[in-house]
């Protein structure tokens, strides 16, 4: 009955309304011959929102959601203003003079950023073989040729995102059929700023449509801040930096998920269908589909914590620097001390009647966006809860086991752990 009463706990909290849910749970703890996981992740999350909810001065007790959220949103407040004085920034709610900041700062910022992407000469020549129309018109281009000489490649592949039709895209991503790992290259991560006069219309037009001014290409590693059809935004800073380095894991996962790929015959259909569809079955555990996003997580917090865990197997196409994973809170507290209120809470929320996020990038997105009570958004929380369920299922050694074998080139057989060292973990 314990079970079945924390599963459905969970379920709740995950927005899952699922019976097959707690018998998927019970199969993971079959499977990683470690019951519990589920009652101490529960446990810990308890814990953590207690905790958080006395430093906010408020006794877990007798607060209601509605008063634990807004306390929430008037920290955020605080902590965007800090945020914003550390790129030198004197009001916290200007947009034009805080965009040009936070590129610059996330750019020169000291954390991993090397990628394996797309080489400028592979890209082009894509670019060349299916010309965008639309670009061209807009920056007044009649030559794909001449485009290409005085625009940065990186600027054109993030501007088919909001320019070119669905369609172009989908005749575009094609090609990547056809690419080998001999078209990529190691280098950083190039953040950007779109020039407003340039992109103003079209980006504006996105923006409204995403409701965020942040997008990403994968496949050349290229972030870039859109410009914003507002001049005043408080909450801007404490949305943007964490979104960044969101986007800076994102595209750091699926390069070292490519590099993983380079070995197999079908590289190109595997680059070409991971960007088009981003399907979820990389692995199987106890009969769940798990991305591959999931275990980079696992495997990334392990590598920060001990190097010496590296995954021999992915030798000598992935390297530990590939797998580095730090959570964005873990890199803003650094920066600011005081948001270490933040740090390790990304899958923590309260139940107090409604479910209240402790996730910084849902309480950001609800300061910045002036949501009530009633409209508050707990997406992040509840995709960090997920992830984090399912790391601490894969992280024990009988599923870790399943997951490298499924992911190792087949040139790099993975060997079975000994048993009495697994038993040993088990009951340490």
């Amino acid at each position: 009955m314990l079970m079945v009463s924390m599963c459905k706990v969970l379920a709740d909290l995950l927005g899952i309304d699922d019976p097959l849910f707690s018998i998927g749970v019970h199969q993971l703890e079959q499977a990683s011959g470690q019951p519990g996981i589920d009652v101490r992740l529960y446990s810990e999350i308890i814990r953590r929102s207690h905790q958080k909810t006395r430093e906010l001065g408020l006794d877990p007790r007798d607060t209601t959601a509605e008063e634990l959220y807004h306390a929430l949103i008037g920290l955020v407040k605080k902590h965007d203003e800090f945020l914003a004085k550390r790129l030198g920034g004197q009001d916290a709610g200007d947009v034009h003079d805080l965009l040009p900041r936070i590129q610059s700062f996330i750019s020169h910022l000291d954390t991993p950023k090397q990628v394996w992407v797309l080489k400028p000469s592979t890209a082009k020549r894509i670019i060349k073989a299916t010309p965008p129309r639309k670009i061209m018109k807009q920056l007044g281009y009649r030559s794909v040729d001449s485009m290409l000489k005085r625009e940065p490649v990186g600027e054109l592949f993030v501007a088919m995102r909001f320019v070119e039709s669905p369609e172009w895209l989908r005749s575009f991503a094609k090609k990547y059929k056809h690419l080998s790992p001999r078209d990529f290259e190691t280098r950083d991560v190039e953040f950007l700023y779109l020039d407003a006069k340039k992109w103003g219309v079209t980006a504006e037009s996105y923006v409204r449509g995403q409701h965020h001014n942040v997008t990403h290409m994968k496949e050349m590693g290229v972030i870039a801040l859109l410009p914003l059809p507002v001049g005043r935004l408080p909450g801007i800073t404490i949305t943007l930096l964490p979104l960044l380095l969101y986007y800076l894991n994102e595209i750091r996962m699926y390069s070292a998920f490519f590099k993983l790929q380079q070995v197999r015959p079908d590289f190109g259909e595997t680059l070409a269908r991971t960007l088009a569809y981003d399907p979820h079955n990389h692995v199987k555990v106890a009969g769940h589909e798990v991305h591959w996003r999931t275990v980079h997580r696992h495997l990334g917090k392990q590598e920060t914590e001990n190097r010496a865990n590296h995954p021999e197997t992915f030798e000598p196409h992935v390297q530990p620097e590939d797998l580095f994973w730090r959570g964005a809170e873990d890199v803003l507290y650094r920066i600011e001390p005081a948001l270490h209120f933040w740090h390790n809470m990304d899958y923590v929320a309260a139940k107090q009647g409604g479910i209240v996020s402790f996730n910084l990038m849902d309480a950001a997105i609800c300061y910045v966006n002036n949501l009530s009570y009633a409209q508050r958004t707990i997406h992040h929380f509840q995709a960090g809860l997920w992830n984090e369920l399912f790391a601490r299922y894969i992280g024990e050694p009988a599923l870790e086991y399943q997951v490298l074998q499924q992911l190792t080139p087949q040139s790099n057989p993975v060997s079975m752990p000994d048993s009495n060292s697994i038993l040993e973990e088990l009951f340490i």
